[in-house]
């Protein structure tokens, strides 16, 4: 009895590994996130995370295509230090017309090399850029990806995962996008609510000026009108005083 338990609980165990050993590679390729929200028709920080899947090798180089079916604009890496960042632009077939000019060439392709040994097993690297405008006409963004080790292993990160569907074994790094913002520009409701409040806090303080200025001139004529009386009445006084002694 206790070796078919020994042995029953082994089999579970090496099941346990066989599933671990499986699926940690679905939990572990390279991604990419927004920095908050990645809106349509506006600009958003994303970041692509590479995790080091080898135990022997260190990720050397990334190459990221950008998607040719919703050009970008705009596409600025932010600097890695540590690694090199080349920028790679194509002819676009339809020019984009962005802030009333036309362009016709767009970000395809950006890659990254490491100066030194690169991504150690054990570690990830996140690699940030900024990217707009997004388009309005679709809900995520496919950006295929090639990571390549310094034992010039090249895993593809380029299967497009399909809704309904298990998740391919090399998929690849997807963007959400999400409603487009209220102003256009990113800027949502709490920064317009923020601007009405300031509004009515400095239309209350000019107001509150105003009232505190009219209440000084108030007092101003007052005190200046009372001043004038009692001169007046000091003159009155003093003529009649002199009328009287050129009498006697």
């Amino acid at each position: 009895m206790k070796a078919s338990r020994i042995a029953a609980a082994g089999a579970v165990a090496g099941a346990g590994a066989a599933v671990l050993a499986v699926s940690s590679p679905c939990f572990a390729h390279v991604s990419v996130q927004p920095e908050g929200e990645a809106p349509k028709g506006g600009y958003a920080v994303v970041g692509f995370k590479v995790p080091n899947e080898r135990d022997n090798a260190s990720t050397t180089k990334l190459e990221v295509t950008f998607p040719s079916d919703h050009p970008l604009s705009s596409v600025l890496p932010q600097p890695v230090d540590g690694w090199d960042i080349k920028v790679t632009k194509s002819r676009l077939a339809e020019p984009l017309e962005v802030h009333g000019k036309k362009i016709d060439e767009a970000v395809s392709k950006v890659t990254w090399t490491a100066k030194g040994e690169g991504i150690k097993p054990g570690f990830f690297q996140k690699f940030p850029v900024s990217v707009g405008t997004l388009p309005e006409d679709t809900d995520q963004l496919v950006f295929k990806a090639l990571q390549t080790y310094s034992s010039k292993e090249v895993v593809r990160w380029i299967e497009v995962p399909q809704e309904g569907q298990d998740e391919p074994d090399n998929p690849a790094p997807v963007l959400d996008l999400t409603a487009p913002a209220e102003d256009g520009h990113g800027h949502g409701a709490a920064a317009d609510d923020k601007a009405s409040d300031d509004a009515e806090k400095a239309s209350a303080e000019t107001s509150a000026a105003s009232d505190g200025d009219s209440g000084g001139t108030d007092t101003t004529a007052r005190v200046l009108g009372v001043v004038g009386i009692v001169v007046g009445a000091a003159g009155v006084a003093y003529g009649v005083l002199a009328g009287r002694r050129r009498t006697a």
